[in-house]
């Protein structure tokens, strides 16, 4: 098995995030072979953040497939964002606003231990210090 190779974060590669999350809404249906969480937040933008005025949103995530993205109430279609295996990215936003996704995740297939997984037939969760990520698309940040 191989380690993948780690990357140093220095104190001063921190600065404060574009977004500050004031509310987070998780609902969990859990399943055997898919379980699918559904997340509401309320964001608004960060005024202390260096480029807060025209930032985009971007939020981490990792392992999750994407079924459903709503701004305000609206659906997004798939041109309106960009999505990487660790990325969500909304480049229009306005200043405050609600985010709502559905993922899907498979928490028996989790080996690496962090977010949701199974063991011994428990569904556990570890989200500290990146975990969350493995959940729902976050502003993940140790």
């Amino acid at each position: 098995m191989s380690t993948p190779p780690v990357t140093a974060t220095y104190l001063a590669d921190y600065c404060p995030p574009d977004f500050l999350i004031e509310r987070t809404d998780l609902t969990f249906s859990l399943g055997e072979d898919d379980t699918v969480v559904r997340t509401t937040l309320s964001l608004q933008r960060n005024q202390d953040a260096k480029n807060a005025a025209d930032a985009p949103l971007v939020l981490h995530g990792e392992g999750l497939l994407l079924r459903e993205v709503l701004l305000d109430g609206s659906h997004l279609a798939a041109t309106d964002y960009q999505l990487t295996d660790k990325s969500l990215t909304i480049q229009q936003v306005p200043d405050a606003f609600t985010l709502e996704t559905e993922v899907a995740i498979k928490p028996q297939d989790n080996t690496q231990l962090e977010g949701l997984y199974r063991s011994r037939g428990l569904f556990c969760t570890q989200c500290e210090a990146e975990g969350f990520r493995k959940i729902t698309y976050y502003l993940d940040r140790p």
